[in-house]
């Protein structure tokens, strides 16, 4: 009997600790607890590896979480949450730059004919970029010309055309395809920029009707 009654004891004891084991403490200070991987809840006064991989919640002397913090991601999902953020700062970004760009505009042009008349300026400098392109590939061509011309009286004679004219010809096209090349481009710029500008002085017009509107 007395036998019997030590076993009982010393089970009953064991149960007491395991179920402190398993539990928040009632003393004072912050405990632990987690889920490992294959979902059995641990808790601890101290942080290990295995808490800190699979997340945790501190709770206090009540058993109350206090503070929950998330697993460890995987390196993939590092990868990908370090992509998301980079992203969203350059939105934020961007849209700063935005802001500024705008609220510097309406502070520089107060009114709608200030801003049209530097866009039409920014036109008239691409326009006079264009027109020196142009007469520059006029005199370009003409050179060309002439050289082509003295090459071919010189054929007309059966003789052969000496290398360095032929040579110049050749630099002389590479001069007029690279100034017609210039041409297209100033003029694709000029292009783009009467679409923009259409589109920035519509914008204008918004921000100029919402800074004249009443504060709701």
């Amino acid at each position: 009997m007395r036998k019997l009654l030590f076993v009982f004891t010393a089970a009953a004891l064991f149960a007491n600790v395991a179920v402190h084991a398993q539990a928040p403490t009632t003393g004072s200070g912050i405990r632990y607890k987690w889920h490992d991987g294959q979902g059995k809840l641990h808790f601890s006064d101290s942080l290990n590896a295995e808490a800190m991989k699979y997340g945790f919640d501190a709770v206090n002397d009540q058993g109350m979480v206090i503070q929950h913090v998330s697993r460890q991601l995987t390196p993939d999902e590092r990868a990908a949450a370090n992509k998301l953020a980079a992203e969203q700062a350059a939105k934020q970004q961007a849209e700063q730059k935005r802001h500024d760009a705008e609220a510097q505009m309406l502070d520089a042009y107060p009114d709608e004919n200030s801003y049209k008349i530097s866009q039409q300026q920014a036109l008239d400098t691409l326009d006079q970029q264009i027109h020196t392109t142009q007469l520059n590939l006029k005199t370009q061509e003409k050179a060309l010309t002439d050289l082509l011309g003295r090459a071919a009286e010189i054929e007309r004679t059966q003789k052969t055309v000496p290398k360095f004219i032929n040579d110049s010809i050749a630099n002389q096209r590479a001069v007029v395809t690279g100034q017609q090349n210039t041409l297209q481009h100033q003029q694709a710029l000029r292009t783009q920029m009467v679409q923009d500008q259409a589109t920035q002085l519509a914008r204008y017009r918004e921000l100029k009707a919402a800074q004249a509107s009443p504060a709701q």
